[in-house]
C-alpha cells in the first residue's frame, strides 16, 4: 500500500515526464536507485544529459501556513551530495562521457480540480 506522499510523488513524476517530453527531452531512465541516492528522471536534450529531481506539492496546501517550505528549498546540501554520488555512479555504469546538469522540476497538483502545473529550474548547482 502506497503512502499519500508516495502516491503524490508518482503522479508528479508522471506529470514531469510528460512536461519534459513536450519540451523536447528524451526520457532515458526513471527511478534509478542505489543505496546512496536516487535519480527521479534521467533525460537527454541535444548532447546534454539532465538529471532531474522532481518535487511534487499539493496546490491544496496553503503557502501561508506555519512551517511551509517551498519545494525548491528542500534541495539542501545533503540532498545535493547524495544526488551527485548517484549521478557519478550512473555515468560510470552507463559508460557516458557527456556534459550533464542537475535540474529541478516542481509539479503543483490540485487533486480537486484534477490539474497539475510543472515548471523547471535548470542547472541548480
Amino acid at each position: 500500500m502506497k503512502t499519500e506522499k508516495r502516491r503524490l510523488g508518482d503522479i508528479g513524476e508522471n506529470v514531469a515526464c510528460t512536461f519534459l517530453t513536450k519540451h523536447g527531452y528524451e526520457i532515458m531512465d526513471r527511478n534509478y536507485l542505489r543505496k546512496w541516492g536516487e535519480l527521479d528522471v534521467v533525460a537527454k536534450k541535444g548532447s546534454m544529459i539532465h538529471f532531474i529531481e522532481v518535487k511534487s506539492v499539493s496546490d491544496n496546501l496553503s503557502t501561508a501556513r506555519p512551517g511551509y517550505i517551498r519545494a525548491e528549498e528542500n534541495m539542501h546540501p545533503g540532498k545535493i551530495k547524495r544526488l551527485h554520488r548517484a549521478i557519478q555512479t550512473y555515468l560510470m555504469e552507463k559508460h557516458l562521457d557527456l556534459d550533464w546538469q542537475l535540474d529541478l522540476v516542481i509539479v503543483r497538483i490540485n487533486e480537486q480540480a484534477r490539474t497539475a502545473r510543472a515548471e523547471i529550474l535548470e542547472n541548480i548547482i
